[in-house]
């Protein structure tokens, strides 16, 4: 018996279109876009207008082919064309012979050809034509009329096709409706073969947390001819370790033989932990079918055993939504993520890890892969797995009513048992979520939804029939094909009430939210969000715009530099985007005229909004109130203005830094009172809300709130002291206070400030500073302005920028700084930006990598 092999096909590729009979070279995998870019035959959608040159291209056929040699097989060896991944509407054709109808991009596919193809050592042709996804789209909606395809962010033709659904655009990206062979193809040959590998376990925790009894199972499906006297051999090892050898038995299954493990218990397996609570500790499991001594195929998995649940208790907020890992309870701050590229073949493993490392080092724990993009390339779970970041994996629904005739709901049903299967053995994968913001079109548009009906079968005979997808269909194919439950937990939407809710759109006392009152909907002060939250805060942002080398870098000429130009406005795809920048900016800030000031502020602004949620949200930890923040949204897929706080070239927004200074394992926070510079609600004396406010509320008061966080596991005593210093003159304006605090392990602790007087400070506007130390050293740092900011003067603030040396750099001011920012670019490193200024307190060190030792260009608000 032979060894399977494989055989990529990844050379001697054309591509053209329907209406061309010049067949031009392309690599595999690739997209349409990236094959025209290539031979300049578009000019790049990424820059300028070119966005709505190229979109004819969306509306052509086209077509790909290659040839290959028949490779040498035994005539009791199966051949197959394995194709990983095509987008989307697909006819494959060997030799002038139809072979395969592809209608599903997350799918891949496996054919059998051994009778299709020429003798060994000839050449074969195989062909891929691309049908547009558009035009597909609209036969199948004018074909199911039953259906009413509410779709939103998107035209309609995105319903009832199985393709990325942000191809259409979204509010952050652009139109371009790509197609191609953007996965790996490849022929393999063989008698036998393992089809699938599945690994149960379930952990009973010890009591130190550190490790484990694991209790055990493996199965192996196994595909092929002839596979009488075919062995397994299935081995657990960790390096360092002794491995663990698991025996079984073979059972006849419907696709072959499998074989099922017996039990085995590790009696002190070492755990998969988050980042920032222990070691990721990874195991691998290799699986090896033998012929005799001979190894005929092999399939490894990299694995780590980790306890996942999500935490429902009845409270004095509602019912509680926060994870538990290990016994752990895990605050959760991270970001949600969409494809980082308009063109999937342009990313490699490379890329995944670093856009990965980049929440790591950015203390955050935890990332939601959203539902209108892809289920993510291995090289993404790998990464998290790695690196310690919880991964909340959507299915592929979003922002739709979505289609439940039989095709489609057969379509569906083998995407999801595919990605379940794939993806399953992850440790990083803590929780599968059916959808995203689908059930909210159920209040919008007044759709049939009964809680009380039972009968998955009468949902389809309503108006909402998707609810049969997402509360019947794939909770069950996670209970019989995920990992042993409830290692996996299942979140039926996002946003979503558990089921317990008296609305399916916000409820911030049960499940997790969408706060899109910021921004969206009221357009809510950013000064509000600690009174937004929810149990959980799975989506929420404010928008900013990319560093000036990126703007650069999309808005060409020189004359389109101003803050209106029409590149620069068609590169933001938010509906009232100018509007609702605007209004934040000019209600907090003096808004500049000049293009680098105007990002500038919009990234300060940015910055405040997202410090404001997560360390009001953090803070509501205490008793489980939140039990995370995710903010909308880490990336973009081309280079523009969004809510993103790193952009398309990995060049991070102050943003980024925010988070991760609110979100350092040990910190303190402060706020202060505040109120609105504009609004005097109605009272017993005026009868409705009135702008008769007096703006200098901000002058002089002190009444504020101190907290230390501790995600650490253990206990730490430390001393927060508070500082009261002049806006104007620089000087403190009354004595420090300072207080001993002692924080547990996993706690937020309230500081008792005492009495606080707004008369106190009797001088102008104060910033109120307060600092966290442990053991002689500064471990925290928060700082408290008087809102708004525009209503502050900053000048002559005597800012200094030291080159110290070895890439380093002291910042330091004579008077209070606001927003420094050092202007990024793709390929530089800084280790902390966007951070303010207060004298008395140690010059700010900044490493400054990647750009030829000078000190970039820096700004502060109001400079």
């Amino acid at each position: 018996m032979t060894a399977r092999t494989t055989h990529p096909l990844t050379a001697n590729w054309t591509f053209k279109s329907s209406t061309s009979s010049t067949w031009l070279p392309t690599p595999v995998p690739s997209t349409i876009h990236t094959s025209l870019l290539a031979h300049n035959l578009i000019p790049d959608p990424f820059l300028g207008l070119n966005e709505f040159d190229v979109s004819w291209v969306a509306d052509e056929t086209w077509h790909y082919r290659t040839t290959f040699p028949t490779p040498f097989h035994s005539s009791t060896a199966v051949v197959d064309i394995v194709f990983e991944g095509l987008d989307t509407f697909a006819q494959v054709s060997l030799n002038g012979t139809p072979i395969l109808e592809a209608e599903n991009m997350f799918l891949p596919y496996r054919v059998p050809v051994k009778s299709l193809l020429k003798p060994a050592g000839e050449e074969n042709e195989l062909e891929v034509s691309f049908t547009p996804a558009r035009k597909k789209g609209l036969e199948l909606v004018k074909a199911h009329p039953e259906h009413d395809f509410i779709v939103h962010q998107t035209e309609v033709t995105r319903g009832p096709v199985r393709k990325a659904q942000c191809h259409w655009g979204w509010d952050w990206g652009p139109v371009l409706v790509t197609c191609g062979v953007w996965k790996e193809v490849r022929v393999e040959v063989y008698e036998v073969r393992i089809g699938e590998v599945r690994l149960d376990y379930e952990v009973e925790l010890g009591k130190d947390g550190g490790e484990a009894m694991v209790g055990m199972k493996v199965s192996v499906g196994v595909e092929g001819g002839e596979v009488e006297g075919v062995g397994v051999k299935v081995v657990l090892g960790m390096e360092g370790e002794e491995e663990v050898v698991m025996k079984g038995v073979w059972e006849r299954g419907e696709g072959g033989l499998v074989f099922r493990g017996k039990g085995v218990i590790l009696e002190r397996a070492r755990l998969w932990w988050p980042k920032g609570y222990g070691e990721q500790n990874i195991y691998e499991l290799r699986v090896q079918l033998l012929a005799g001594s001979a190894v005929v195929d092999e399939h490894t998995q990299r694995i780590g055993f980790r306890d996942a649940k999500v935490i429902y208790e009845k409270d004095a907020h509602g019912q509680s939504f926060y994870f538990r890992i290990n016994g752990v309870d895990i605050f959760c701050s991270g970001s949600c993520w969409i494809p980082a590229d308009s063109f999937l073949d342009r990313l490699t493993p490379d890329d995944y890890h670093a856009w990965i490392a980049l929440l790591a080092e950015g203390n955050q724990n935890m990332i939601r892969v959203w539902g209108g993009g892809i289920y993510e390339s291995d090289a993404f779970y790998d990464a998290c797995d790695a690196l310690g970041i919880l991964v909340w994996q959507d299915f592929m629904f979003a922002c739709a009513s979505y289609p439940t005739y039989p095709s489609f709901l057969s379509l569906v049903e083998s995407e999801a048992l595919h990605q379940i299967r794939r993806l399953r053995h992850h440790p990083s994968l803590v929780l599968w979520c059916g959808n995203n913001e689908n059930y909210q079109l159920i209040e919008r548009y007044n759709l049939n939804y009964d809680p009380t009906d039972p009968f998955p079968e009468s949902w389809l005979r309503t108006n909402f029939p998707a609810r049969y997808i997402y509360e019947h269909l794939l909770p069950g194919l996670l209970a019989t094909h995920s990992l042993t439950i409830p290692c996996t937990p299942y979140h039926t939407s996002s946003p979503w009430g558990n089921g317990f809710s008296t609305t399916l759109v916000v409820d911030p006392t049960v499940g997790d939210i969408h706060q899109w009152s910021l921004w969206h909907g009221p357009m809510a002060p950013y000064q509000s969000l600690p009174s937004m939250s929810g149990r959980f805060v799975s989506e929420f942002g404010m928008q900013s715009l990319p560093h000036l080398s990126t703007v650069y870098k999309f808005v060409t000429s020189p004359s389109d530099h101003h803050p209106s130009s029409p590149p620069l406005e068609s590169h933001n795809k938010a509906v009232d985007h100018v509007r609702r920048l605007a209004t934040y900016m000019s209600e907090n800030f003096r808004v500049p005229a000049s293009l680098g000031a105007y990002i500038h502020i919009s990234q300060v602004m940015q910055a405040d909004a997202v410090t404001w949620a997560y360390k009001s949200w953090r803070r509501q930890w205490k008793d489980r109130k939140c039990g995370g923040v995710l903010i909308w949204q880490l990336n973009d897929t081309w280079p523009c203005t969004s809510w993103s706080v790193v952009d398309y070239y990995r060049v991070k927004k102050p943003a980024w830094y925010a988070i991760r200074r609110v979100m350092a394992p040990l910190t303190v926070g402060i706020t202060r009172e505040v109120h609105s510079w504009t609004v005097r609600g109605k009272d017993e004396l005026w009868r409705r809300d009135t702008a008769h406010v007096d703006v200098r509320r901000g002058k002089g008061e002190v009444k504020f709130d101190v907290w230390v966080c501790n995600s650490g596991l253990g206990e730490v005593k430390g001393k927060v002291v508070v500082r009261f210093v002049s806006v104007e003159s620089g000087e403190e304006v009354r004595g420090k206070m300072e207080w001993v605090v002692v924080v547990g392990g996993n706690e937020v602790k309230e500081v008792d400030v005492g009495v606080r007087s707004e008369h106190d400070v009797k001088v102008g506007y104060v910033v109120v500073v307060a600092a966290l130390w442990v053991d002689g050293k500064q471990v925290g740092f928060d700082v408290s302005w008087p809102e708004p900011i525009k209503y502050l003067g900053f000048e002559n603030r005597g800012v200094k920028v030291v080159d110290v040396g070895d890439g380093m750099v002291e910042v330091l001011a004579e008077k209070p700084v606001k927003g420094f920012v050092f202007a990024e670019r793709e390929g530089m490193k800084v280790s902390d930006n966007g951070f303010d200024l207060i004298p008395g307190e140690a010059p700010t060190r900044v490493r400054i990598e990647g750009n030829g030792g000078e000190i970039p260009q820096w700004t502060y608000v109001g400079r």
